[in-house]
């Protein structure tokens, strides 16, 4: 295990696969900066203001909403993040992700990475330069987790663009569209997997 920790701080090759055991013993500074693909760790890309604060005001929703349906219902504890580790796969190779925003079944804070099976909904922000590992990478990897629900959340210039639900299809592992919304829609309700109400003027003027 050492030889991970030599090469986590210079640019070295990596001189074995990273188990989730191994990653635990990892600097928090040093995951934040990586995922892990089959053993193997993928630099994050710095990600621009717009993709932050899109992030940021889609969990606020998200979280506002998750509270609003505990409310109602009085069922799970729900609770949402941003930028966390969670473990989809741990055999024959880990496999860690850090999504943008997720919501999920309440959970230990020690539970680190947080398993893909607590998780009800993972929330992607594509950026440009991000679309192929969001929506093919990231979606093959999420629905081969068995995550339920997928939300791809584009971003164009200064706005986000519109909101891609997608639904997995336990018959074939993979997700399929359920629908798409946009800020011209009239109304933008999105009741799956908890009723949201998308507040477009909250995911405009993402940069002042």
């Amino acid at each position: 295990m050492s030889a991970i920790f030599e090469w986590a701080r210079p640019e070295n090759l990596q001189p074995e696969p990273i188990t989730v055991e191994i990653w635990r013993e990892l600097s928090e500074e040093f995951c934040r900066q990586v995922e892990v693909v089959n053993g193997q760790a993928v630099r994050c890309d710095s990600p621009t203001r717009q993709h932050q604060t899109a992030v940021r005001r889609v969990a606020n929703l998200l979280e506002s909403a998750a509270e609003r349906h505990m409310d109602h219902h009085h069922d799970n504890c729900l609770d949402v993040n941003s930028d966390f580790d969670v473990t989809l796969w741990e055999v024959p190779s880990a496999t860690i992700r850090r999504p943008d925003v997720a919501l999920h079944r309440c959970a230990p804070a020690d539970l680190r990475p947080l398993p893909a099976s607590f998780l009800t909904l993972v929330v992607e922000v594509v950026s440009p330069g991000s679309s192929t590992t969001d929506k093919v990478e990231k979606m093959g990897e999420y629905a081969l987790a068995g995550i339920p629900w997928y939300w791809l959340v584009w971003v164009t210039g200064n706005q986000v663009t519109s909101i891609d639900v997608y639904v997995l299809d336990h018959t074939v592992n993979a997700y399929r569209l359920h629908r798409t919304f946009y800020p011209e829609d009239e109304v933008s309700l999105i009741d799956v997997p908890i009723r949201l109400r998308v507040d477009w003027a909250r995911l405009a003027e993402l940069v002042r």
